[in-house]
């Protein structure tokens, strides 16, 4: 499972953009040489994983990326939250959370906030996906992305489901950690899904991808970009496939 955009919405929406401990906005914006920078991070309350901060036997993993499991911190917060598991037990974090979200109800009654919403410019809409044939090519489109949409054509076997759900599998998990990542943890994942790609191309598939670039408004911050990976897995006889000139394109 991974986090549903309702979730993350809810999450970054009611948090108003800052986090829960230190109230720190986490969108930086834009300066004329660079682009915004996100140090905002969707922090699990209870850890999935068994040996993460807070793991609990008896919590349903199911709930995991829900909404109610999740809380706003910065990148400082979240790792101190992580390692100080004493500190910030499951408890502690869900009255934090708690205290937040009442905090920026009283600031939002202070002034008229606008909803929030999404928005995009007409030159930033995704028209095409172009076949993606590398793993470099395909973790470059992961960075700075914050949401990830998927689609396949109808699988057959489950050696095709094991194959291209595990492939998209890995692409969402590392879409939530890439910019974070060390270059050798990058290199790892450009190698991995270089091979994902070899064995779903010698399958009868291929991969396309684009990158949509949506601004995110409203609330208590101030407008930032909201970027948006989408990710195709269809069978190379599919009659959707176009073939585009590009140089052709460029020059009209």
């Amino acid at each position: 499972m991974s986090i549903l955009e309702k979730d993350r919405k809810l999450l970054w929406g009611r948090s108003a953009n800052r986090c829960s401990i230190c109230k720190t906005e986490l969108v930086i914006l834009k300066t004329e040489n660079d682009d915004d920078s996100i140090i905002g991070e969707e922090c699990h309350i209870v850890s999935k994983k068994e040996n993460g901060p807070r793991f609990r036997n008896n919590f349903e993993l199911a709930k995991a990326d829900n909404y109610s499991n999740l809380v706003l911190l910065c990148r400082i917060h979240h790792k101190i939250i992580d390692d100080q598991v004493n500190e910030y037990s499951e408890e502690t974090l869900l009255k934090i959370k708690e205290q937040h979200e009442k905090w920026i109800c009283e600031k939002l009654n202070e002034k008229k906030i606008e909803p929030i919403r999404f928005k995009m410019k007409s030159e930033d809409k995704v028209d095409f996906l172009f076949r993606i044939t590398s793993g470099q090519v395909l973790a470059n489109m992961l960075m700075g992305v914050h949401q990830s949409s998927f689609n396949h054509d109808e699988l057959i076997n489950e050696g095709e489901v094991e194959l291209i759900g595990t492939f998209l599998q890995e692409i969402q998990d590392y879409a939530d950690i890439y910019d974070d990542l060390e270059q050798l943890s990058k290199t790892r994942s450009e190698f991995l899904f270089s091979e994902y790609i070899k064995k779903i191309e010698e399958a009868g598939f291929w991969v396309f991808g684009n990158v949509e670039k949506r601004i995110i408004e409203g609330g208590y911050g101030a407008p930032s970009i909201w970027n948006v990976v989408f990710i195709n897995v269809i069978r190379n006889n599919n009659s959707d496939i176009i073939a585009l000139d590009l140089h052709k394109k460029n020059n009209d």
